[in-house]
């Protein structure tokens, strides 16, 4: 499928799906941006980045979030990360966390997305579970359909959800920060568990806690 390369034009129709103001997001990122920012640095198109990040073929602020705190943590901390053969837990290096927060959004405005949930809608855009399931080593491609999807649903689709790869029992979200107006996600107010710094013992303990039940903890 990675050798399969987009056709010229696009036959069906994206399946759209409204993510409503007021909606919580989950998003695991770097302590020096803030909450809701977007990333704003190109992947390179070959090289390194995530599965639909922008890139200098097609430039765009890029945020992921998950619908659930543990489906957050899931795809930006469980990537990759082996079982080990031996019925231990998975130890995540530290090196994984340093610098990195869990922090909790809020939708401040409806966002209309490109669902990518079922077959059918995969279809929809000539995919399939490839392009939401493969792995790192394809992400090139990926991305290269993401901005062909992209050129087909402009001006609407200011995002993708999908269902998430290493939590495949919730939800993933990527919001484009050229198509959502400014504002369109804010940090939401202070809650229980809105936001964990992983650098604190109270962090360390919360991460230990979401990541227990995936057979996985923090390496010592």
């Amino acid at each position: 499928m990675p050798n399969y390369r987009p056709p010229e034009a696009m036959n069906g129709t994206p399946a759209k799906v409204t993510l409503a103001r007021g909606t919580v997001l989950h998003r695991v990122h770097k302590s020096h941006r803030e909450a809701a920012a977007f990333n704003p640095h190109p992947a390179h198109c070959l090289y390194g980045g995530g599965r639909f990040d922008g890139t200098s073929c097609d430039p765009y602020g890029y945020l992921y979030a998950g619908l659930s705190p543990a489906a957050a943590v899931c795809e930006t901390l469980l990537r990759s990360l082996p079982f080990d053969p031996s019925g231990g837990p998975r130890l995540l290096p530290r090196v994984s966390v340093e610098g990195r927060r869990l922090s909790t959004l809020r939708l401040t405005t409806d966002v209309t997305v490109v669902s990518l949930m079922t077959a059918q809608e995969l279809a929809a855009v000539h995919q399939d579970s490839w392009l939401v399931q493969t792995e790192a080593i394809d992400y090139a491609y990926t991305r290269d359909w993401a901005h062909w999807i992209r050129r087909h649903t402009d001006p609407w689709a200011q995002g993708f959800v999908w269902s998430s790869k290493r939590e495949p029992g919730d939800r993933t979200v990527l919001l484009f920060g050229d198509r959502c107006p400014q504002g369109a996600v804010s940090a939401a107010e202070p809650v229980e568990g809105g936001g964990v710094d992983f650098g604190t013992a109270e962090g360390e303990q919360w991460l230990n806690s979401v990541l227990q039940p995936y057979h996985a903890r923090l390496a010592p």
